[in-house]
């Protein structure tokens, strides 16, 4: 693939007035928030209502089966890569990301308006799993279909300016999530939220998803899409053509084994963490989590625009090398202080923007728009399902057994693994999306 001069664009938007550029940043970016919200709700509100759905043995084995559940629910992402990849790649990106916001949303509602186990008992873990599921096969399309969406649109100078944007609005629905529990929490008082707040923010992730689908319906679609649409394959042809980029499959493979651990670590289990196993209050560490989150989204633009100017590789690589360096110091250093916990997460989540920040425009770079977004989807969501959900579930696990030290090698290994990825990888900075 050859990698033309910096000076000529592509996507649909890229000649478009500010305004229009800003309104289609703004619908993909709203849709993706909300998503992320429905998402990322489930974990941080784990500790308050796990005895509502598991019953029996002690709060710590409660909110393990809780984030058992956790995990369970990342089984379905490789399917829904795959599944909602192949409909990017074959109806369009905007279908794909409208109908993988609508079935997120769904799940949400679900879990707001669930049974309890006092009340139906068995069944209510029942409708909590199969609620999970289908946010699962929902967020591995989103991934999917969103990351190929933002990459096509973007100019080609500034694809990593404008790629950050979607993990900005990644973290804005994480700290619309943590807000709410917060604010529930220091308002309400944690034991009203464990007794029946805590379906509060899932309510209102189900309700959200009417917003999203207005805004994701008026997205144009991309340039790169529809000049492709002529030629749209059959089902045999997309997976030969994944075959014939299968080293673009495996650097993903490496990419993700390097952040997936670590973004689910810092990002949002961190917090569960702090409460269960640190003893810092609730809505400390939940005001905390905002807090370093929203430092986060603030810095994100910012390794966009140097990735634009020095290229992926050495974006990448600094993640890579901050991690390996300061994963022990980091989760070890940890305790009762909510002062040491709010830099140690600003510190954290400062280099993870390097990766996550860059990562739609780096992975979009490395396939041709037939496969671009199953190539992205399939191998990613297969990583995340495997280490993403387990992630809280070992962290809180090994915490029970004094066992942090374990865990904080496992993030070394992994990214490890990614820094070799990178340095095998070729720089993309500046390659047409056709």
């Amino acid at each position: 693939m050859s990698a033309p001069s910096q000076n000529s664009t592509s996507g649909t938007t890229a000649g478009a007035p500010s305004e229009h550029r800003f309104r289609t940043l703004a619908g993909a970016g709203v849709g993706n928030a909300l998503e992320w919200y429905d998402w990322s709700v489930y974990a941080l509100f784990a500790p308050f209502f796990a005895a509502k759905f598991f019953v029996g043995g002690s709060a710590t084995s409660a909110l393990l089966s809780t984030l058992a559940v956790f995990a369970v629910g990342f089984i379905m992402r490789p399917i829904g890569g795959f599944v909602f990849g192949w409909l990017a790649d074959r109806r369009g990106r905007r279908f794909s990301m409208t109908t993988s916001m609508l079935l997120m949303a769904a799940g949400s509602l679900v879990i707001g308006i669930s049974p309890t186990h006092s009340q139906i008992g068995l069944g209510a873990t029942v409708i909590l799993v199969v609620a999970r599921l289908a946010q699962g096969l929902a967020h591995g399309g989103e991934i999917a279909a969103s990351y190929t969406y933002i990459a096509e649109i973007a100019p080609r100078a500034r694809r990593g300016l404008w790629s950050s944007s979607l993990y900005v609005s990644v973290t804005a629905g994480i700290v619309l999530a943590s807000l709410i529990g917060a604010g529930s929490s220091s308002v309400l008082g944690a034991q009203t939220v464990k007794d029946w707040a805590w379906r509060i923010p899932f309510l209102i992730g189900g309700l959200l998803g009417l917003m999203g689908l207005y805004l994701r319906r008026t997205l144009p679609e991309t340039d790169a899409y529809n000049e492709n649409a002529s030629t749209r394959r059959s089902t045999r042809d997309l997976l030969r053509g994944l075959a014939a980029n299968r080293a673009s499959l495996f650097r993903i493979l490496g990419f993700s084994l390097a952040s997936t651990v670590v973004y689910y670590t810092w990002a949002i289990g961190i917090s569960t963490y702090a409460i269960s196993s640190r003893g810092i209050p609730a809505s400390h560490a939940l005001w905390v989590t905002v807090f370093a989150n929203l430092v986060f989204m603030a810095t994100l633009p910012m390794w966009g625009k140097i990735s634009d100017r020095f290229g992926r590789k050495p974006v990448f690589l600094t993640y890579g090398v901050a991690f390996l360096l300061l994963s022990f110091p980091l989760l070890l250093g940890i305790t009762g202080s909510t002062v040491r916990l709010a830099l140690i997460m600003v510190i954290a989540l400062l280099f993870l923007g390097a990766f996550v920040g860059i990562m739609p425009a780096y992975f979009a770079e490395l396939f041709p728009t037939a496969v671009r977004a199953s190539g992205i989807g399939v191998p990613y969501s297969f990583i995340v399902a495997i280490f993403g959900g387990t992630a809280p579930y070992l962290l809180t696990y090994l915490s029970s057994k004094h066992l942090q030290w374990v865990f904080a090698l496992y993030m070394v290994v992994l990214v490890a693994i990614g820094v070799v990825t990178t340095l095998l990888t070729p720089e993309t900075k500046g390659r047409d999306l056709t």
